[in-house]
């Protein structure tokens, strides 16, 4: 039985559009904002792509959309008498966001909770997202409504923690794992972003924040450390240009598909 089948059962799950055909959905979540979230959302997306999976994004972080730059995606969403049509990457991942649905990028959405809530349940439902090996869910950082909503609405497989190894973060992170538990949702892994550096002058790794400061966090709650990002120069120049879509990271695609094939067994 499909995770869109098993929807029906339940009175509260969101359903989609009877052309979607979803096999995976993976939250990336976080337990605070600043950590990469959005970023490491992007890149595993296109690791998952050049890993040839057909991909796309719902980027739930409704008021502070970043996806469609990321991604160099500047036109407005359009819909047709069936739903919503999602805006293909120039690397044909599908994505919507906020921002395509907007009449200008720096609009601010000024909605309560309930509202930014209702609204991810809409991309998700009303969006036409055809046939999709992945759906990543780029969700805002905390345990608020709409980590909530989706947690309890969408028939995800599970999520993806980010978090930088800093104490105070590794605190905060605690908190998404602890909701997860309590909501029977699968963690699936804790990425660790801006982990470590390359020395400019001898190529060697360098941890400014001090090296497997996040081991304790993954040994507490018993989950896997699915990779360790750098910072990286060319990552934030990428961003900036829409070009995250060209970024080759063989240590995220083997991390896709291990993930796939822990999912599929």
């Amino acid at each position: 039985m499909s995770k869109q089948e098993e929807t029906r059962f339940n009175p509260f799950g969101a359903r989609p559009h009877k052309s979607t055909k979803i096999k995976h959905i993976i939250a990336v979540a976080s337990g605070k904002g600043g950590v990469g979230k959005s970023m490491v959302t992007g890149l595993l997306a296109t690791a998952a792509m050049q890993s040839g999976f057909s991909v796309g994004i719902l980027d739930a972080d409704v008021t502070g959309p970043s996806i469609g730059k990321m991604f160099n995606i500047h036109e407005k969403a359009r819909g047709t008498d069936e739903g919503m049509l999602p805006i293909q990457s120039k690397e044909g991942i599908s994505i919507i966001s906020a921002n395509m649905l907007l009449e200008t990028d720096d609009t601010p959405i000024v909605w309560r909770g309930p509202m930014i809530a209702n609204a991810v349940k809409e991309f998700y439902t009303k969006v036409l997202w055809q046939e999709l090996d992945i759906l990543f869910l780029d969700t805002p950082p905390g345990t608020g409504d709409v980590p909530l909503t989706v947690f309890q609405s969408l028939p995800i497989d599970g999520i993806i923690v980010v978090t930088t190894p800093q104490d105070l973060v590794s605190m905060v992170v605690s908190k998404t794992v602890k909701m997860a538990e309590q909501m029977n949702i699968k963690v699936l892994g804790l990425i660790e972003n801006m982990a470590w550096m390359k020395c400019p002058h001898c190529d060697e790794k360098v941890y400014p924040f001090g090296e497997g400061r996040t081991t304790s966090l993954i040994q507490d709650y018993d989950i896997e450390l699915l990779a360790s990002l750098a910072i990286d120069p060319e990552l934030t120049k990428a961003s900036d240009e829409g070009q995250v879509d060209q970024i080759v990271n063989k240590e995220l695609q083997k991390t896709i598909k291990d993930l796939i094939f822990k999912l599929e067994d």
